[in-house]
């Protein structure tokens, strides 16, 4: 049964996939609970949304590697709780493991696996009670091929994408959907140039609201990415980790 949604907390919603979350969101009529870092702009989006769209929009400014900042946004969905969880904010560092600051990979881990879980965590038993919710994980192309280069981020994103299917498993049966968003690579910009290999931010948040309201557990979108995903899991890894070393290669050269 497909969900319409009438709150929604989404982080990461000051600009790129996130803010389009919350575009696409408030044109469908739910209220909405936006985080970010940078409450200015969020300000500026909240304004924007009530005007345009007759939502309530509430600001919540928060750095989600802080664990005191964090912990204010779910004690907020544990005492209000939203009917979606857009878990939007991630993190990614580009460059040979062993030459970025160790600090780069912890803060790509408290990102997009800690703030992750801890959210989720907080959200979900509302969900439950009430018999209906939705929380939407944005996970990653990435998640599925080896990705040297970005191994952290890679590696937190086949987290993401595995969790989110484990606890689709779980709720389903209690009327929640956990959803998977694996995008590859998008746009973040409006007036970006797309082809074949990149995808538009505002559609990449639409196949995921859609895929989390009808109750699926992973989306792909894209049809060259849903073509690729299956032939990913056929290539031997030897291979696929041959490939994606030499694309790594190639890319630093450019640098």
């Amino acid at each position: 049964m497909r969900h319409a949604y009438r709150t929604a907390l989404v982080t990461g919603a000051s600009s790129g996939i996130g803010e389009s979350f919350a575009r696409l969101l408030a044109a469908r009529g739910t209220d909405l609970v936006i985080v970010a870092r940078r409450g200015d702009l969020l300000d500026g989006l909240a304004r924007e949304l009530v005007e345009r769209y007759r939502v309530a929009v509430e600001v919540l400014a928060a750095d989600l590697t802080d664990p005191a900042q964090r912990g204010e946004i779910e004690r907020r969905l544990r005492a209000e709780p939203v009917e979606l969880l857009v878990n939007n904010a991630g993190h990614g560092a580009f460059g040979a493991f062993a030459e970025l600051p160790v600090e780069d990979h912890l803060r790509q881990l408290e990102l997009n696996v800690t703030a992750l879980v801890r959210l989720t965590h907080a959200a979900l038993p509302g969900m439950i009670l009430q018999g209906r919710g939705g929380v939407l994980n944005v996970a990653s192309m990435a998640g599925f091929t080896p990705s040297p280069g970005s191994a952290t981020y890679g590696a937190t994103k086949a987290y993401v994408a595995s969790f989110s299917e484990s606890l689709h498993a779980e709720v389903a049966s209690k009327g929640v959907h956990v959803t998977a968003l694996c995008p590859g690579f998008t746009r973040t910009e409006d007036d970006a140039p797309t082809n074949l290999l990149w995808l538009r931010r505002n559609d990449v948040a639409r196949a995921g609201l859609d895929a989390v309201a009808a109750g699926r557990a992973l989306c792909v979108p894209g049809a060259q990415y849903k073509a690729a995903l299956p032939a990913l899991k056929l290539v031997p890894r030897p291979l696929l980790r041959a490939a994606v070393n030499r694309m790594w290669h190639q890319a630093a050269d450019t640098r």
